[in-house]
């Protein structure tokens, strides 16, 4: 079984490609993989991470 953790990131508009690297190293090392980016326009509207339940 699937578990799933959508996120609004917050990355400003400095170093947006630094913290968006660091928003994803941090979620990778607690198990989650990314599943999608929905863009919106110029941002990134919401990010959907996914890992099994039960590991």
């Amino acid at each position: 079984m699937k578990e799933y953790k959508v996120i609004k990131p917050k990355l400003g508009w400095r170093s947006q490609t630094e913290k968006l690297e660091e928003l994803l190293n941090k979620y990778a090392k607690e198990g989650w993989r990314l599943l999608e980016i929905t863009p919106n326009q110029h941002m990134i509207s919401f990010i959907v991470f996914e890992r099994d339940k039960n590991r």
